[in-house]
């Protein structure tokens, strides 16, 4: 059973006044772009998002994306999620300089919304990712050896009961 965090109506005015949330449905590439340059920068800066340019912009166009995008003269990519219809998180990237500003926790928040079930992998080199997703309530459920391209390993990660969808869900019923 999928539990509404928020509202629908409350989405816009609970991420904030300059930046929305916009859902774009698989075939939609809208912001394929936008994402695969946000990506990118990230890969470039963090050294992870190791993906080749062709597997994920298929990737994306299949997923149905939760979108952070600020307003304003050519709208800006804050972030997004990328997801197949079982809520397993295929990416989710933030725009460095709004990390730490809560916008990964209402991506997740979103997904949860739709999902009784919120999975991923994560590398478990990353652990800036890995603290991330442990800190909003993702268990590691077992490590892959050689589950990327270049043979890194991943960790594959559920949300789990006290997760971010049990905790807003507590919040919201006062």
């Amino acid at each position: 059973m999928a539990v509404e965090l928020y509202p629908r109506a409350l989405y816009d005015v609970v991420v904030s006044v300059n930046i929305e949330m916009r859902v774009l449905g698989p075939g939609d590439d809208t912001l394929g772009e936008d994402a695969w340059e946000l990506k990118e920068a990230i890969r470039e800066r963090d050294g992870v998002l190791k993906q080749r340019r062709g597997f994920f912009l298929d990737a994306y166009r299949r997923s149905t994306v939760y979108a952070l995008v600020e307003r304003g003269v050519g709208d800006q990519l804050v972030g997004f999620a990328a997801t197949r219809r079982d809520g397993y998180i295929l990416f989710l990237a933030v725009d460095p300089e709004y990390r730490g500003e809560g916008f990964g926790k209402r991506l997740v928040a979103r997904v949860a919304e739709e999902h009784s079930t919120v999975t991923c992998h994560a590398r478990t080199t990353n652990r800036e990712a890995v603290e991330f997703y442990r800190h909003v309530g993702f268990e590691v459920k077992r490590r892959v050896d050689n589950y990327y391209e270049d043979r890194g390993d991943a960790y594959y990660l559920k949300l789990g009961e006290g997760g971010i969808r049990d905790r807003l869900s507590r919040f919201l019923r006062g």
